[in-house]
C-alpha cells in the first residue's frame, strides 16, 4: 500500500502547525535512565506536568485512550528489550512487560494510563539499579560512564575526563582498565557502539542520523567503527534484529 500521499499530507500538516517531534536521542536518553537504575531522575520528570508527555510524539488514535495505550505498548515493548540487553533476566523482564501492558487494558481513562505508564518505567529502573548492584564501579568510573553517555554526540577523550575528576590521567585509566576490562578510548567507542545497536533495533532511524547523533564525521566512519566492533555494518545489523512486529507487538512473541 502505498503512503506516500498520506506522508506527505501529515507532514504538511506538521510543518504548518509547528509540531516538532522529539529527536531520538532524547527518547533514548529518557530510556536509557530506566537502563541506568536512575530512579531519582525518572521521578523528576513524571513530577512534570501531564500534558507535556504528549509534546514531540505522535498521534497513534483519533481516540485519547487508545492514543496513549498505544505509546504505553511501544514503550515498555522497547524499555524490555534493552533491559535485557543490559543484564536483566529473560524471563523476568518479558514478564513484566506482560503485567503492565495487561494492566493498561483495562484502564478506561488516559489518566490511568499514564499512572501504569509511571509505575512501570519506575519498576523496571528499581528492578535495573538492583542488576547493576553487582557490577558496581567506583564514583570516579561512574561518574565518567554518565558523563560519556550523556555526551555521545560530542568529542570525549581521556585528558577532558581526567580534568573532570581532577585525577592524574594515567590513573584515570588504569581505573578504567580495572574496573572495565578496556581503556577510555575503547569504552567510549563501546558506549557509542552499544547505543547505536539499541537504536537500530528499536526504530526506524536513519543510519546517518544515529552517525551525526553519536558525534562521527561521516556515515561511512560509523560504518566502520560499527563494522569492527560488531562484526558486520549497521545496515546488516538491522535488517537480522529489527523487525516491525518485534518493535509494536506483544511481548508474549519474546
Amino acid at each position: 500500500m502505498n503512503t506516500n500521499r498520506d506522508l506527505n499530507y501529515r507532514l504538511f500538516v506538521q510543518k504548518e502547525t509547528g509540531f516538532t517531534r522529539t529527536a531520538f536521542h532524547d527518547e533514548i536518553g529518557r530510556y536509557q535512565q530506566v537502563i541506568e537504575g536512575d530512579v531519582a531522575a525518572l521521578k523528576a520528570l513524571f513530577s512534570q506536568p501531564r500534558d507535556k508527555f504528549f509534546e514531540g510524539k505522535g498521534q497513534l488514535s483519533d481516540d485519547p485512550l487508545r492514543n496513549v495505550m498505544y505509546h504505553l505498548v511501544v514503550g515498555v515493548a522497547v524499555i524490555t528489550r534493552m533491559c535485557v540487553d543490559a543484564g536483566m533476566e529473560h524471563n523476568v523482564a518479558y514478564t513484566l512487560s506482560d503485567i503492565y501492558i495487561k494492566r493498561g487494558d483495562k484502564c478506561r481513562t488516559p489518566d490511568e494510563v499514564l499512572d501504569v505508564m509511571e509505575e512501570c518505567q519506575l519498576d523496571f529502573a528499581q528492578r535495573m539499579k538492583d542488576v547493576r548492584k553487582g557490577a558496581a564501579m567506583s564514583l570516579h568510573v561512574k561518574r565518567c560512564s554518565d558523563y560519556i553517555y550523556e555526551h555521545l554526540h560530542e568529542t570525549v577523550t581521556l585528558s577532558s575526563l581526567a580534568k573532570r575528576e581532577k585525577l592524574n590521567a594515567s590513573y584515570l585509566s588504569r581505573l578504567f582498565s580495572k574496573e572495565l576490562g578496556m581503556g577510555v578510548k575503547d569504552y567510549i567507542i563501546k558506549a557509542k557502539i552499544d547505543t547505536a545497536k539499541n537504536i537500530l533495533r528499536y526504530s526506524d532511524f536513519s543510519i546517518l542520523d544515529i552517525s551525526i547523533s553519536l558525534g562521527y564525521s561521516s556515515q561511512s566512519a560509523f560504518t566502520a567503527a560499527f563494522r569492527k566492533l560488531v562484526g558486520m555494518t549497521p545496515k546488516k545489523y538491522r535488517d537480522v534484529y529489527f523487525t516491525h512486529k518485534e518493535f509494536i507487538g506483544g511481548a508474549d512473541n519474546g
